[in-house]
């Protein structure tokens, strides 16, 4: 039983490395495999990532909100899910916790996160 767990998991590894490096605070695109009857599409989740959970292990999700018709929705995705199509990095937030559970109770400019600026190195002629 062992084995055939094992190889799913190295057969699911190589999705891990698709994704862009996020973590929590950033607002991020999820593109979502929906079946529907025998039809298959891709729906954007778009919403800030409030936490990251098991780091660096097959089990590792990440949990993302958004404010839908003035109401807080939470999703949970698996990092090796198969329905997740692609994960785009829309921006970088700054944050000083990894857990952003204080978000659930804070609306509109409360909730806001500031921008984390990226240092860009120009390469030297």
């Amino acid at each position: 039983m062992s084995e055939l767990i094992k190889l799913v998991e190295a057969e699911n590894a190589s999705r891990r490395t698709n994704f862009p490096a996020f973590q929590s605070g950033d607002t991020v695109n999820v593109h979502v495999k929906i079946r529907e009857g025998n039809k298959e599409r891709i729906q954007v989740y778009s919403g800030t990532v409030i936490q990251r959970r098991n780091p660096n292990t097959n089990g590792e999700t990440f949990t993302v909100r958004k404010i839908s018709n003035g109401v807080g929705v939470e999703r949970i995705f698996p990092i090796l899910s198969p329905n997740i199509d692609k994960v785009e990095l829309v921006r970088m937030g700054r944050v000083r916790r990894a857990r952003l559970f204080y978000l659930r109770g804070r609306q509109g400019k409360a909730a806001r996160i500031k921008e984390r600026k990226v240092k860009v190195t120009q390469p030297q002629a």
